[in-house]
């Protein structure tokens, strides 16, 4: 008996001290949670009524629309100089004038040739015009004239169509439209004829050895001095090709007019933008400047490169800016939305979750999950539609081990079990 007795206090011994161990654990994840609930704290803001603009971001260059290249086709070496640079011109003043080496001089008198046999094929395109458009004329009052005696024409003035099908009507009616038809294809000669012949002007213009503006505006990089030569091979950057060899830089003509700005946006945002939307630009080399500008076109059709779709764009300024420059890099934000006087909140306050949108509201000391319905975003703020009212107080980020969690990297949830997304 004694043994039993024994052997019970030695099992309920045992049986203490586990449930003392437990208890232990216990106690010690109690206390452990508690300080660590003591470390955490939140960051907050609230809701508020503000604009919020959303754009979309398109990176391109600088269009040179407000300059003219002076280009010339004549050789030689120069032998006055009427202008400098920073000067203001008007279209036709002398810029400078050279004195053609051999084959300056052949190229010039080519040209000219060219341009007095391109005239005459002109003149000669006139005049056959005027004679077809009599014979026209003639072919046409004749043609009325049977049409509308009383064979061919009902006493009421409908057509017989009878007798509208007898060989002379149907000759003379075909008189009247090969005529026509001919005076049509004259026209259209005249027109080949134009542009030929202002083709062979230009470049009879190029050949000549006085150099003109060829519109209003101020000189600009204009290096020569008398006593250069001009060659076709100057500079390979400088020429472009033309009839008779290369075509040189002389110098540019600053217009008065506003910069264009050519982007390109990608598959994802295109479908957003649109003519007459207003932008934000920015130039990378002018880094304290801002500048306004409007979507003027569109191309829709795109252009493919490596795989990847771009679709160009334009944006005009608003205003004249003589220092941005043509080839310039450049950043523009496209306005494509824009609300007023909205209810708004900081983005890194809402998180998205299961395809719900949520923010972590504070309550009575006390934080707690509240759906909410977001509209438009900027990079930084974001419309509040429902679930929030002026002035609630909202979490924007966590404070826990002196550390302040705002990233993505971690869920604004995970401490109370549930995972997220945030809003961007």
């Amino acid at each position: 008996m004694k043994k039993i007795l024994e052997k019970i206090l030695s099992l309920n011994k045992k049986w203490l001290i586990i449930w003392i161990l437990i208890l232990v654990v216990f106690v010690y994840f109690i206390v452990k949670n508690k300080n660590t609930s003591q470390k955490q704290s939140y960051q907050t803001t609230k809701v508020s009524r503000e604009t919020v603009v959303e754009s979309v971001s398109v990176s391109g260059t600088i269009l040179s629309s407000s300059s003219q290249i002076v280009s010339t086709n004549a050789t030689g070496r120069v032998k006055n100089i009427f202008v400098k640079n920073g000067q203001k011109v008007k279209k036709g003043d002398k810029i400078l004038e050279i004195d053609l080496d051999q084959v300056g001089q052949q190229n010039y008198q080519q040209a000219l040739s060219s341009y007095l046999s391109a005239k005459a094929s002109l003149d000669s395109a006139q005049n056959n015009l005027l004679t077809l458009q009599a014979d026209m004329f003639d072919k046409w009052e004749k043609f009325y004239n049977l049409a509308t005696n009383s064979t061919y024409q009902n006493a009421d003035g409908t057509p017989n169509e009878t007798n509208r099908q007898l060989p002379e009507f149907l000759i003379s009616k075909n008189n009247w439209l090969a005529a026509e038809a001919k005076y049509k294809t004259q026209q259209n000669q005249i027109n080949q004829a134009q542009s030929a012949a202002t083709s062979a002007w230009i470049n009879y213009q190029k050949s000549s050895p006085v150099i003109l503006t060829p519109s209003d505006g101020i000189i600009d990089d204009l290096v020569y001095a008398p006593g250069m030569t001009i060659t076709s091979s100057n500079s390979s950057t400088s020429s472009t090709s033309s009839t008779n060899g290369s075509s040189v830089k002389i110098a540019t003509i600053k217009n008065q007019g506003v910069p264009f700005g050519k982007f390109t946006a990608s598959e994802i945002d295109v479908s957003k933008i649109k003519s007459g939307q207003k932008a934000t630009i920015t130039i990378d080399a002018l880094v304290d400047k801002t500048y306004t500008g409007e979507v003027i076109a569109i191309d829709k059709t795109g252009e493919v490169s490596s795989s990847v779709v771009s679709y160009p764009l334009t944006i005009k300024f608003d205003e004249e800016a003589s220092d941005v420059l043509p080839n310039m890099s450049a950043t523009a934000n496209i306005i494509i939305n824009k609300k007023i006087d909205v209810l708004t909140v900081l983005s890194s306050a809402v998180v998205k979750q299961n395809e719900q949108t949520y923010v972590r509201q504070i309550k009575n000391g006390k934080v707690i999950f509240t759906l909410v319905e977001v509209g438009i975003s900027s990079d930084t703020k974001v419309e509040i539609i429902s679930g929030l009212k002026e002035g609630d107080e909202v979490v924007t980020s966590v404070v826990s081990n002196n550390q302040t969690s705002t990233g993505s990297s971690q869920s604004p949830f995970s401490s109370f079990g549930v995972g997220g997304q945030r809003m961007r």
